[in-house]
């Protein structure tokens, strides 16, 4: 009876497991986006690679000033995305010989100061279940 009982613990333990562990969904929608045109494109990043290679990247077209992505496959973690407003349809994000921005972007979280995103500003995390983000440029 002891090892049938501990077969069938061992068991639920195991489908618990397999059940949190699967990865899970991203989906983020920028919610402001001033025009049609071009195409929003969003960059996933943990901290290691946060501003550098994305984990994941996605372009998407623009529709009554809304742009949605979902990144898939994601384990649990902490992340962060980056996203910017490809007005000009040059798949990347155009500067002043400043150094500012010409097109529009936005971090998770929402929280833009003065300069670039910063991870601790834009981070969030998955854990257990499937994450839904609205981005404002």
């Amino acid at each position: 009876m002891k090892l049938i009982l501990a077969i069938l613990v061992t068991g639920m333990i195991f489908i618990t497991n397999a059940i949190t562990a699967q990865n899970k969904t991203i989906t983020a929608t920028v919610v402001n986006v001033t025009s049609d045109a071009g195409k929003v494109g969003f960059a996933l990043y943990n901290k290691t690679n946060f501003r550098m290679k994305p984990l994941q990247s996605a372009t998407s077209k623009i529709t009554e000033g809304k742009s949605t992505i979902t990144f898939t496959n994601v384990e649990a973690g902490e992340y962060a995305i980056i996203c910017y407003h490809d007005k000009n349809d040059n798949d990347k994000m155009d500067f002043m010989p400043n150094g500012m921005p010409l097109e529009n972007y936005g971090a998770s979280h929402n929280n833009m100061s003065f300069g670039p995103p910063k991870f601790e500003d834009a981070k969030f995390r998955v854990i257990d279940k499937n994450v839904s983000l609205e981005i404002k440029f």
